[in-house]
């Protein structure tokens, strides 16, 4: 068990043992690598790998990772709330589109509408009433059923 766990440290370690190359160009014009820093002469480090030491290149630590999943799911939750607002609004305007058409509809149906006053009493109302409620009924009909 011990060897076990001893051989999987050391294969976790050695992509960290790695040597490190270094690029460059000669007095020649030659491109040159080598394990060792050419002096005075600039030069590009680079891994074994063929990858670039630049920290761009770098992975990230589980902080980054644990951040960059956390704002994920936070635009997500956005997301489908804003998703689910949307829906509602929607099923809202559908419903209130559904009442004025049948408040429109018995407008020009005609007969005898009540309505009630300011006492709470029933009373008819006249033909000028219902013609004024009709149009108005068929103005918020139109607005509320536009697609």
């Amino acid at each position: 068990m011990k060897r076990l766990i001893i051989l999987a440290a050391a294969m976790a370690l050695a992509p960290m043992a790695g040597a490190q190359l270094y690029k460059y160009v000669d007095k020649d014009g030659k491109t040159v690598y080598s394990d060792q820093p050419p002096a005075g002469i600039d030069s590009k480090q680079i891994s074994a790998g063929g990858r670039s030491s630049a920290p761009a290149d770098a992975p990230k630590t589980a902080v980054q990772r644990d951040k960059d999943l956390d704002k994920g799911r936070k635009e997500g939750a956005e997301k489908a709330k804003k998703s689910s607002e949307d829906a509602d609004r929607i099923a809202q305007n559908e419903a209130r589109c559904a009442n004025l058409k049948a408040n429109y509809q018995m407008f020009v149906d005609g007969g005898r509408i009540q309505r009630n006053n300011e006492k709470g009493e029933r009373e008819l109302m006249s033909d000028a009433e219902i013609e004024s409620a009709r149009e108005r009924t068929r103005r918020e009909m139109e607005e509320a059923c536009k697609k």
